[in-house]
């Protein structure tokens, strides 16, 4: 049986981040990967993003080059159940592999609704949605794509700004009502209007279904809307249930402390299934880039002996049709959004709790910020002309 000093079960972006932690401290111990997906760890941001949008960003800067570090990587590799005792890992069909520290960084899955088994409807999340959903485009048609979150809305602008007639159905009455106060979601709707996308508001779709060549897209109340390919984006939900049948504690994630440790100490957990305890949000569980990267690294450093806490607050951020926002923090018009233009193209939003604390900072094309929208979070300023100088 094969036996690694470090062991990660899932094969995205925190893999590669904690094999380099690994690295950073041990530069000798075995690290191996197993990942269920077909190609080896990539940048998943630019699935939605650059690759529509930047032709100087081409397919062969996407992998991250993880082999760099010696790990052995296995993929389509089903990890099927651990134990603890044994410190092992079942890998299907009698097979085991050993570890001496085991990450868990399983990530998440995309939520779904009914729908055939056909290659022109995606719930979109890897790289190999992304090179299908290019070659569907490619062929023209109609695009119709569901959920107005970060998915959603980045693929939408993605497939028309690549000439794909495209259409977004949301479920809300503006396009970013949720995350953005009233004003702001006015102005990011119309980037879609003026960009060309045909936006379709409070839809909820019940399922997608087949007709002959074309596929329907079943709206509650029976509507339909006719697609030669459909992208659902209906969120993710973390993939915990190997954690949870190996009797680690759970709640909404994977508990682990402020050394990314679980409540076994040969076990980590790391990425979208960690809830972790953030010094300025409190116990936290982030599924964006920016805490896959700085959280895999310290999670890998953790595994290799550093006792140093990980006291890094995440940003998260998207960007379509050349705006770009991002934030720190609890993004929810309804905490008393105190909105602050800079000018006619940088806007600030501090989210505040019932005593004006700010909870949430968003950052509207204003670059080189997130130091100090963290520094406002840590803060608390209630004074909202004080706020008003915070950023600018």
């Amino acid at each position: 049986m094969r036996t690694y000093d470090y062991l990660i079960v899932g094969g995205g972006m925190v893999a590669d981040a904690a094999a380099r932690g690994i690295r950073e401290l041990d530069p000798d111990g075995t690290i191996g990967i197993l990942s269920a997906d077909v190609d080896p760890p990539y940048t998943r941001p630019a699935l939605s993003k650059k690759l529509w949008t930047d032709p100087d960003f081409t397919w062969d800067q996407v992998p991250l080059g993880t082999e760099e570090t010696g790990a052995e990587i296995r993929l389509e590799t089903f990890v099927e159940s651990i134990d603890r005792a044994a410190k092992t890992v079942s890998i299907g069909e009698g097979n085991e592999l050993g570890y001496r520290r085991l990450l868990l960084a399983t990530g998440s899955k995309p939520r779904e609704i009914p729908a055939p088994d056909d290659d022109r409807i995606l719930f979109f999340r890897s790289a190999e949605d992304y090179r299908r959903l290019r070659e569907l485009a490619e062929r023209g048609g109609r695009a119709v794509v569901v959920g107005g979150g970060y998915i959603g809305a980045e693929i939408a602008a993605a497939l028309v700004q690549n000439g794909v007639e495209t259409e977004l159905l949301f479920p809300s009455e503006v396009l970013g009502d949720g995350t953005f106060p009233p004003e702001l979601a006015t102005r990011y709707e119309q980037l879609f209007r003026d960009g060309g996308v045909e936006l379709v508001p409070g839809a909820r779709v019940e399922e997608v279904r087949t007709e002959g060549n074309r596929l329907h897209v079943v709206l509650e109340g029976g509507d339909e809307r006719p697609a030669d390919v459909v992208v659902l984006g209906l969120g993710v939900d973390p993939v915990v249930d190997l954690a949870e049948q190996a009797g680690l504690d759970v709640d909404g994630g994977v508990i682990v402390d402020e050394h990314l440790v679980t409540s076994d100490d040969a076990i980590w957990a790391a990425g979208d299934i960690a809830a972790y305890p953030d010094p300025i949000l409190g116990r936290s569980r982030v599924e964006h880039v920016d805490n896959a990267n700085e959280q895999g690294a310290a999670v890998g450093r953790s595994m290799a002996g550093e006792r140093l806490p990980y006291s890094h607050t995440p940003y998260f951020y998207s960007a379509v049709f050349g705006v770009r926002w991002e934030a720190v923090g609890t993004l929810d018009p309804e905490k008393d959004p105190l909105v602050v233009d800079l000018d006619d193209e940088r806007t600030v939003v501090y989210y505040r709790d019932e005593s004006g604390a700010p909870i949430g900072v968003l950052l509207w094309n204003v670059e080189d910020a997130r130091d100090l929208a963290r520094a406002v979070l840590v803060d608390g300023e209630t004074d909202a002309q004080a706020l008003r100088t915070r950023i600018g």
